[in-house]
């Protein structure tokens, strides 16, 4: 079978179109169906495939709107497109949900805000890889473009101050609106021409120019000038594998983050009764008093625990029940407990659910864990003097337990 025709490498603007099937095989994916020509983009190059519809017709010029909101009949025809792939001979493969005989002329309608973000997205990392190549050697030895960001690996280590400035220069691309070139040099052309490639290229290769910012080898969709893609935010980036990696968002994928971490902001200064530009101070006041607070408190426990084990005395066993405890606090408290009694044990919880924490200067707690998980299954350990743990049981039949042990 003969290469598909690639109407969206003619032209990424198209939104719908008429085709005829070729040909329409059942697969475990759906109906592989073979159209003559294509505007659905196939997965490839790191970017996702297009999806969208797919509409039997049977004569006479049928608009997008006119299948959607006009012609109910045709409403119950149309197929939805739920994967596209390309072989190795060209052929592009769309699986459909429903069959289609060959021979059927079809109306497409591809999903436009998906392409355009991917346009948006793909586009936008052409400019900052072309930047980073330019401005410190940088390849971009990965790339994946998500459906919520992107990602682009560059194989040298970038840090805060280069990324900043990569970005800025990147949306300076954006606001001189410059063209998004597509062209297929020839042979001789091609190999004078300093491009971005992962690996040598020959025959009929497809460039992508930003005059100024970037030339490089792609298959991908483009925005028509770099205006649509709005606006370049790096979000995050961190060493990977000896190099960079970025994780990216345009467009309105950047708007959208923007209103998100706006309405975050909002939240935060009207919860703390600030300006949002004194957020980090206020954070780190808080931070502090929490501090205070905690050292605080955990002074107070340690008296309340002295005073609670003064007031038990002291003997060969102890067993007690506290609500409210922490593992850290379970574990101090028994710790106090067990400077007057030969064995102490301590519990928290409630229900029949209980963290507990056992404690002896002289015996073996480690075996009297053991005991405990295997008669109220639970399950924990430690050290000889100090074994923590959680168990299932009530408080009078664990107290029998330790009065028996």
């Amino acid at each position: 079978m003969a290469p598909t025709r690639r109407l969206f490498d003619e032209n990424a603007y198209i939104k719908d179109f008429k085709t005829t099937v070729l040909s329409c095989t059942e697969t475990e994916k759906g109906f592989d169906t073979v159209f003559d020509s294509t505007a659905f983009f196939p997965e490839g190059g790191g970017q996702f495939c297009d999806l969208g519809t797919v509409c039997p017709v049977s004569g006479g010029e049928i608009s997008a709107e006119g299948i959607y909101r006009d012609s109910p009949n045709l409403k119950e025809k149309i197929i939805p497109v739920m994967d596209v792939q390309e072989d190795r001979e060209g052929v592009i493969h769309h699986f459909l949900a429903k069959a289609i005989p060959a021979g059927t002329e079809v109306f497409c309608v591809i999903d436009w805000e998906r392409r355009f973000d991917f346009m948006q997205q793909h586009s936008g990392e052409h400019i900052f890889s072309g930047l980073a190549h330019s401005n410190f050697g940088a390849a971009n030895v990965g790339f994946h473009l998500g459906t919520e960001e992107t990602t682009l690996d560059l194989d040298v280590p970038l840090g805060e101050e280069q990324v900043a400035m990569l970005e800025l220069a990147a949306n300076g691309a954006v606001y001189k609106n410059l063209p998004v070139e597509i062209s297929y040099p020839s042979e001789k052309e091609l190999e004078a021409l300093p491009y971005r490639s992962k690996k040598k290229l020959s025959g009929k290769v497809r460039i992508v120019t930003v005059p100024g910012y970037d030339i490089c080898a792609c298959c991908g969709t483009h925005v028509a000038k770099t205006g649509e893609i709005g606006i370049i935010k790096i979000t995050s980036f961190q060493n990977y594998k000896g190099g960079t990696r970025l994780f990216m968002l345009c467009g309105r994928r950047a708007f959208a983050d923007y209103q998100s971490k706006n309405r975050n902001v909002l939240a935060v200064t009207n919860g703390l009764s600030v300006k949002p530009g004194e957020i980090c101070e206020a954070v780190k006041r808080l931070e502090n008093e929490i501090t205070e607070h905690k050292i605080y408190e955990s002074a107070l426990k340690k008296e309340l625990f002295a005073l609670k084990a003064e007031k038990l005395g002291s003997g060969e066993k102890v067993c007690v029940f506290e609500s409210g405890l922490n593992p850290d606090e379970l574990r101090r408290y028994c710790l106090t407990l067990a400077e007057n009694f030969k064995i102490a044990a301590a519990f928290s919880g409630e229900g029949e659910n209980y963290k507990y924490a056992v404690a002896s200067k002289t015996e073996n707690c480690a075996a009297i864990a053991k005991e405990i998980n295997a008669k109220f299954s639970g399950r924990g350990g430690g050290k000889p003097e100090l074994v923590q743990g959680s168990c299932l049981g009530n408080p009078s039949e664990i107290k029998d337990f330790f009065d028996n042990l």
